[in-house]
C-alpha cells in the first residue's frame, strides 16, 4: 500500500514540475506528503489502540486548511448537507432553528409551513431525544446532524413543552429551501423594501420578482437590506447589480495567483430600473457578495450606502469535487470593485500569536475614486456614505439573551396569551415588563460592568503607587454606583430589553416575517434611510450628482 502511495507521489512531483511550480517547492510538497504517509503508517502499525482513520484524516485536513483562511474548507461526505445549504439554500431536514438551553437542545424557531411547524413543533420545545437517542448534553451541531436527512425519511422527537407536558412528535423530513428574500413590502412614504438574507442560486430571481412586484405597486424609492448577509455566489451579486445599472458595465474583476483566475465580470442583461432612488443597508455582518453589491453600486454612484462598515471579505472561492463524495472549497482570487479597490480587511498570513489575523495596516490603505469623483478606500470593507452609530447593548441585556432568560420568558408569555396584536403594532405593557423583571430576578446569573473592571484595575495601580488609602472612601462610593444591580439595571436598560423581548414574542406568533415587520419599529438604519429619501437634495449631494 505504502509503496503505491510513494509511486503516486513521484507522479505528483512530475505533474507539479510540468505545471510550472519550481522544483524546490515541488520537493517540499513531496517531502511533506511522504512524511504524512510515514506518520499514518506508524500510527496504523504501532499505536496502542485501533485508530479511527476517517476521523483522524479529517482532523488533519481541517488543521492544515486552518493555516490558510477560514473560507478554504473541506466538506466530508457526512457534511454535504451543509455545503448544499450554503450554495442552494436547500437541505433535507425539518425546517427549524435550534439552540442550546441548559442541558438540552431547544427549538428556537420553526419555519412557517415547514415540517417542524406543520407537525406541531413550537419555539421553546425542549428536544429530549431524537429517534430514541437522548439529546442531554449534546451540542447544537450533534442535534442538527441528527435532524437532517433525505426528503421523505421519518424521525421521532420526544419533547418537553413549557415544563408541563411531554409529547412524542413524528416528523417527515422534506427538502427545505430557505428564502433568499424572506420579506419585501411597501413601507411608509411609498418606499419599497427588500430583505436579502443570502446569495444562493435563486437570490437574483427572488430579488427581481420582489422588485417587479413593488414597482407594480408604484414605489418611489427602494431599500435593499443586506445587513447580516454573509454572501454567497458572486454571479448572483452581479445579476442583482444588473437590475440597477446599464448592460455592459464592469461590476467586479478577480485576480489570482494563476492568470486563469484573472477575470472581468460585466452586466449581461438590460436593467430593470436605472433611475429609482436606491439605498443599501449594510453592517458588520455584510460580507463577500453583499460587499460586491454595495461596493459596486457605491463606486458607480448608483446607491447610497447606509449603516456601519461591512465585514471586509474580498476573497473569491471555488468548490472542487473530491473522491468519495467529498468536496473542497478554496480561495482562488481576490475581487475588485469598479473603482479598482479590494475590500479585504484581514491578512490571514500575518497572524497575531499565530491565531488572530491582522488588519491591513493604515500605511497600505489606498484612496480610489467613484464614478462621480467621490473618495473611497480599500482594505476596510465598504464604508457607508451615511453612517449609523449604534450603542452597544448593556452587559445585563447581553446576559439576559445569552442565558436564554428573554427566550424563556417569551415561551411562558406565548402559552399565557393565545393571541397578540399585529406584528408591527405589538408593544409590551408596563405590567408585562414588571412580570419579566420578576421572572429575571429569580434566575441565577451574574455579570460585571466595564466600569467596575476598570475601577478594580485603578485600585491595584493606586495601591502600588501608595495613593489608595487617601482615595479609598471616594473609590468605595464610586464602586457602589457601577457595581451591577439586577434590580437597578432592569430599570436603567429597560428600553433596549423591551425591544428584544417584543421581537422574540412576535416571532412566536408571526414567525420570521413578524420579526422583520416588528424590527422596523425601532430601527436607526431604517430611520436614517427614510430621512435621506425625504430629502432628495441630500440624496443627490451624497452621490455627488452635479444636477438634480
Amino acid at each position: 500500500m505504502y509503496k503505491r502511495i510513494k509511486i503516486y507521489s513521484v507522479f505528483a512531483f512530475l505533474f507539479i514540475s510540468l505545471n510550472g511550480i519550481s522544483q524546490s517547492n515541488g520537493f517540499e510538497v513531496i517531502r511533506s506528503l511522504e512524511l504524512m504517509d510515514q506518520i499514518y503508517e506508524h500510527l496504523e502499525k504501532y499505536y496502542v489502540d485501533d485508530i479511527k482513520a476517517g476521523s483522524l484524516s479529517k482532523t488533519a485536513i481541517d488543521a492544515m486548511l486552518k493555516e490558510l483562511d477560514p473560507y478554504t474548507v473541506y466538506y466530508h461526505e457526512s457534511n454535504i448537507e451543509d455545503y448544499k445549504l450554503m450554495t442552494t439554500g436547500q437541505y433535507g431536514g425539518i425546517g427549524a432553528l435550534i439552540g442550546k438551553n441548559g442541558d438540552f437542545i431547544v427549538v428556537s424557531e420553526p419555519y412557517e409551513g415547514k415540517p417542524a411547524d406543520v407537525s406541531g413543533l413550537k419555539a421553546g420545545d425542549v428536544i429530549l431525544s431524537i429517534d430514541g437517542k437522548s439529546m442531554k448534553g449534546k451540542n447544537s451541531s450533534d442535534a442538527s446532524t441528527a435532524l437532517k436527512g433525505p426528503k421523505g425519511t421519518e424521525l421521532i422527537l420526544e419533547i418537553e413543552r413549557n415544563k408541563t407536558e411531554k409529547k412524542t412528535i413524528i416528523i417527515v423530513r422534506d427538502e427545505i429551501k430557505l428564502a433568499d428574500v424572506p420579506y419585501s413590502d411597501v413601507l411608509e412614504n411609498n418606499t419599497g423594501y427588500i430583505k436579502l438574507n443570502s446569495f444562493t442560486r435563486t437570490a437574483s430571481s427572488e430579488v427581481t420578482k420582489s422588485f417587479l412586484k413593488l414597482k407594480e405597486q408604484g414605489i418611489d424609492n427602494l431599500i435593499l437590506d443586506l445587513r447580516g448577509n454573509g454572501g454567497g455566489l458572486l454571479i448572483e451579486a452581479i445579476k442583482i447589480v444588473n437590475l440597477f445599472v446599464e448592460q455592459g458595465q464592469t461590476i467586479v474583476t478577480t485576480k489570482g495567483r494563476l492568470s486563469d483566475e484573472n477575470r472581468t465580470y460585466k452586466t449581461l442583461a438590460p436593467p430593470v430600473d436605472t433611475e429609482i432612488p436606491l439605498i443599501i443597508l449594510v453592517d458588520g455582518g455584510s460580507a463577500s457578495a453583499s460587499e460586491i453589491v454595495s461596493g459596486s453600486l457605491q463606486d458607480l454612484d448608483r446607491a447610497v450606502i447606509v449603516g456601519s462598515r461591512s465585514y471586509g471579505k474580498g476573497l473569491v472561492q471555488r468548490t472542487y469535487d473530491l473522491d468519495y463524495g467529498s468536496k473542497m472549497k478554496l480561495t482562488i482570487a481576490k475581487y475588485y470593485t469598479p473603482s479598482g479597490r479590494c475590500v479585504q480587511r484581514l491578512e490571514y498570513y500575518d497572524k497575531i500569536d499565530g491565531e488572530i489575523p491582522e488588519e491591513v495596516p493604515d500605511s497600505l490603505i489606498t484612496m480610489f475614486k467613484t464614478k462621480n469623483g467621490r473618495d473611497v478606500i480599500d482594505g476596510r470593507g465598504v464604508e457607508p456614505d451615511s453612517a449609523v452609530s449604534l450603542e452597544n447593548y448593556s452587559r445585563l441585556t447581553i446576559n439576559l439573551v445569552r442565558n436564554n432568560i428573554i427566550f424563556n420568558y417569551a415561551t411562558n408569555y406565548y402559552y399565557n396569551h393565545p393571541t397578540i396584536s399585529e406584528a408591527g403594532k405589538f408593544s409590551l405593557s408596563e405590567s408585562d415588563y414588571n412580570a419579566f423583571s420578576s421572572f429575571a430576578m429569580k434566575e441565577e446569573f451574574s455579570y460585571s460592568t466595564a466600569s467596575e473592571e476598570m475601577l478594580k484595575k485603578l485600585k491595584a495601580t493606586a495601591k502600588k503607587e501608595g495613593f489608595f488609602n487617601d482615595a479609598e472612601s471616594a473609590y468605595n462610593e464610586l464602586m457602589s454606583k457601577v457595581t451591577p444591580s439586577k434590580e437597578r439595571d432592569l430599570i436603567k436598560f429597560k428600553s433596549e430589553i423591551v425591544s428584544i423581548i417584543e421581537n422574540e414574542i412576535v416571532s412566536r406568533y408571526y414567525f420570521q416575517n413578524g420579526r422583520a415587520i416588528h424590527s422596523f419599529k425601532d430601527d436607526p438604519f431604517m430611520d436614517k434611510a427614510m430621512e435621506i429619501f425625504l430629502n432628495k437634495a441630500l440624496y443627490n449631494t451624497i452621490l455627488g450628482n452635479s444636477s438634480f
